[in-house]
């Protein structure tokens, strides 16, 4: 009875329902673990094209690149002002941290219309997968101060990930939100 009421149920058993997204675990094909993890992930491959706007797009990502490394430059100074033996590190030089910094954030400006194509809830996904590359990012942080660097130095770089996280995440969902084509701005998830 069970598998019979999931099949009745349009939030698990539906073709192309009223929303616009097709389900992964639909009659043609059977539901599978694979099609659990994207549906959590909310992976579910819109029908209709929800990218934003080339121009706001251009513009989110500017202010990500910008807004990030101006996070980074603020936190190295604060940083060094609270913690005066920080003074001088290696990866507080603007050309360690600049070069680095735009790359990731490039990277997740890229992502960001990718996900808008993959998920009717583009906003919950890129804030887990935010969250997931944040926490990631941290593990080099975690193994230099293995490695003897200075404690309040490396506490100092995890926080400038964090920023960047926060930075390029409301630069491009607030700026470049998830859209469909011939209708208003789409703010479909939350955190």
């Amino acid at each position: 009875m069970a598998s019979q009421s999931r099949r009745e149920d349009p939030e698990v058993s539906g073709t192309t329902g009223s929303s616009g997204h097709r389900r992964l675990d639909s009659p043609e094909r059977p539901f599978s673990a694979l099609a659990r993890v994207l549906s959590f992930l909310k992976i579910d491959f819109p029908t209709q094209r929800t990218r934003p706007g080339a121009g706001r797009w251009i513009s989110a990502s500017i202010l990500a690149i910008a807004g990030s490394l101006a996070a980074d430059a603020l936190l190295v100074a604060i940083g060094t002002a609270i913690f005066p033996a920080t003074k001088g590190y290696v990866h507080f030089r603007f050309s360690d941290y600049a070069k680095l910094t735009v790359i990731g954030v490039v990277i997740a400006c890229i992502g960001w219309p990718v996900i808008t194509s993959i998920s009717f809830s583009p906003r919950r996904l890129f804030f887990r997968l935010a969250t997931l590359v944040t926490l990631v990012l941290w593990l080099p942080d975690l193994w230099i101060l293995a490695k003897g660097q200075p404690p309040k130095a490396v506490a100092v770089l995890m926080v400038m990930h964090l920023a960047i996280a926060l930075v390029t995440f409301n630069a491009l969902v607030h700026m470049a939100p998830a859209r469909k084509p011939g209708a208003a701005l789409v703010d479909s998830g939350h955190h």
